[in-house]
């Protein structure tokens, strides 16, 4: 992709929403009997110290299989797009180059906060926006848009905490437990004899990948992938510290109006301080890790 064509992708293509007392009650011991019977094993709440809770039972209500095989379907529409308008960057871009292997040094370091992903076919492209985002769907499955990159001129760290942030949101499933939730107002206690075969959940499930590139996590969500994100960035050797400053230019670059990527987050200065007060947990980390050997830079 040159650098010069910068296309806009459609606004919609981007990372990332009763009934009676009686239905509820009816509809929170269904959540909780399909909790206690899923055969499927449980995150990573803790890893050397690192707490981050336990996952929402909600997220119980979608199989990952299922969300996982949307994602991929999803995703494989947003390249075909992408490259209709000459938008998808090639194998031999520089910072297609970059991007892919920064995430290669990450990977490693993302099974223990989920096994499923030693079963993900990961991917990362670059596609020409100068939206400043980037996502990674259910699978692993990674875009940048060219803006983050060249307006904001990171560094290989920066870019590290923007990808391990992302893959942290694919980790802990968060996409998951937020299309669970919809489930849930949608359809009710339905949903769970869907689940366990007493219904069709496959059109219901393929409805909802539609929503996968639209979700809003909340700002929970959001401090949770933060602090993973740290945690993988670290041990894959990359500077934890570069997450004040990844901040420090998002604020600049917003002016009033927070570009896409800011505008289910934490607000700026308090995410900074809540980057600033775990860098104790993960400093130690990034010190007794292996450094890049190769270094890469911003877009020229």
């Amino acid at each position: 992709m040159n650098a010069d064509v910068d296309p806009d992708l459609p606004q919609g293509l981007l990372h990332r929403r009763c009934g009676c007392c009686s239905e509820r009650r009816r509809f929170n011991a269904a959540l909780f009997a399909a909790g206690a019977s899923a055969a499927l094993p449980a995150l990573a709440q803790t890893r050397d110290g690192i707490d981050v809770g336990k996952q929402s039972r909600f997220a119980q209500l979608v199989p990952p299989e299922q969300i996982e095989e949307a994602a991929t379907q999803q995703y494989a529409q947003l390249l075909r797009q992408a490259r209709a308008q000459d938008a998808l960057a090639p194998d031999s871009h520089p910072q297609a180059q970059r991007l892919r292997a920064i995430a290669e040094r990450l990977i490693p370091y993302c099974a223990p906060w989920n096994a499923r992903a030693k079963q993900w076919k990961w991917e990362v492209n670059l596609i020409g926006s100068k939206q400043l985002n980037a996502f990674c769907m259910p699978g692993g499955k990674i875009a940048f848009f060219y803006g983050i990159l060249d307006q904001l001129k990171l560094s290989d760290d920066e870019v590290a905490m923007i990808t391990g942030h992302e893959m942290a949101h694919a980790l802990r499933e968060h996409a998951r437990e937020r299309l669970g939730k919809t489930a849930a107002t949608r359809i009710g206690a339905g949903v769970l004899s869907a689940l366990l075969g007493l219904g069709g959940t496959g059109d219901a499930l393929l409805n909802m990948g539609g929503q996968l590139l639209t979700l809003r996590f909340s700002r929970e969500d959001e401090s949770e992938a933060d602090l993973v994100g740290l945690d993988i960035a670290a041990r894959a050797g990359y500077d934890p510290r570069a997450g004040m400053s990844l901040w420090q230019k998002m604020i600049k670059a917003s002016q009033g109006a927070p570009p896409q990527f800011l505008s289910s987050h934490p607000a700026g200065d308090t995410r900074i301080r809540d980057i600033e007060s775990n860098l104790p947990r993960v400093l130690p980390l990034y010190d007794k890790a292996a450094k890049p050997e190769r270094k890469f830079g911003p877009p020229a």
